[in-house]
């Protein structure tokens, strides 16, 4: 097997998962729904055809993704490296993002697997199955699956789901396509509770995450030609709340669905000093991944992010100004009229 190949076959890659036994599953710090979700789906997959799984994440499991079946399974990372076989990174478009704690568990594993959906994503892995296209890697995920036949255990059915939905804005985004719905379809075909899943993702928050909307209105700008919306999360009102990481989760989109908005920015405060910047745009003319790029942040054209060691007031100041520049930039391409959005959100 040659390093770093650019694109696997999902043949390839079960390759590597039928001739080996043992496998750490990793995601993203602070893990949204679809990071968890695929972790658990290959995870119970795996587990199911008599493999050995161990699924890591830097921050642990998020409160608000307690409810899925096998979520007891995932685990931060313990303090000295583990024996295993492979590693398979889920989600995560930059390996840094894995968290220090996680690279080093699986610091003396050789063999990587590299599974994502981000543009941006640099073939980190021995193999790499990177699908910019795809709405989400648990759709990656569950093709993968079904292509190699693995088993499909109700846990694994039930995170797919979940992760697809989150990562679509539950079947809103543009990149939600045909097999989309046909995945939904089938999971629901394989016993799949809709209403009890989505009650648990969508209708089961915190007081707290209110009390923060309530706090970030309040912090609310529009650039001066309505089309730049953006909030602020202080570090000091994320103490006065007791916020955790997963209470922000797709309240941007609050924003994002203000009429005449074209790109929605969340700017937040982090407690070692660093700077936390969300961005959504409507129109790929406005590609955030390309502002998130000048920042060595990245993601997709519709939903990108940036991580910076500045002050958080300079922060805004440039990233603004980079996207104003990219939206006048797209007014005064005249040659290039505007297209519906295809991309991931």
């Amino acid at each position: 097997m040659s390093e770093f190949q650019s694109t696997a076959s999902f043949e390839q890659i079960g390759e590597v998962l039928r001739r080996y036994q043992s496998f750490v599953l990793l995601s993203h710090v602070r893990p949204d729904g679809d990071a968890i979700g695929s972790q658990i789906a290959l995870g119970f997959a795996l587990q199911a055809a008599g493999k050995n799984v161990r699924l890591f994440n830097e921050d642990g499991l998020p409160e608000s993704l307690a409810f899925l079946r096998g979520a007891e399974r995932i685990e931060q990372p313990p303090a000295e490296p583990v024996v295993a076989d492979v590693v398979i990174a889920l989600d995560t478009a930059t390996r840094p993002r894995l968290g220090e704690g996680c690279l080093h568990a699986v610091s003396k594993v050789k063999r990587w697997l590299n599974i994502d959906h981000h543009v941006s994503n640099p073939h980190y892995g021995e193999l790499n199955l990177i699908d910019p296209s795809s709405p989400a890697t648990g759709e990656i995920v569950y093709e993968l699956i079904i292509a190699l036949g693995l088993p499909l255990p109700e846990e694994t059915r039930d995170a797919l789901y979940v992760a697809v939905s989150t990562d679509t804005g539950s079947f809103q985004y543009p990149s939600t396509t045909a097999k989309t719905y046909d995945m939904a379809a089938d999971l629901i075909r394989r016993g799949l509770d809709v209403g009890t899943l989505n009650s648990n993702t969508y209708d089961n928050h915190p007081l707290r995450r209110l009390e923060l909307l309530r706090a970030l209105l309040n912090t609310l700008e529009l650039s001066a030609d309505g089309m730049v919306a953006h909030w602020t999360l202080r570090e000091a009102t994320r103490r006065e709340l007791v916020l955790c990481a997963e209470d922000s989760e797709g309240l941007i989109d609050v924003i994002r669905a203000i009429r005449g908005v074209q790109v929605a920015v969340f700017f937040e405060e982090l407690p070692d000093g660093n700077s936390r910047v969300s961005m959504r745009s409507k129109d790929r003319r406005y590609d955030v991944c390309q502002v998130a790029a000048e920042f060595g942040g990245g993601g997709h054209s519709l939903a990108a992010g940036i991580r910076m060691h500045a002050v958080l007031d300079d922060v805004k100041a440039r990233v603004l100004a980079a996207i104003q520049r990219r939206i006048d930039a797209a007014k005064g391409d005249v040659s290039h009229p505007s297209t519906p959005p295809s991309s991931n959100h």
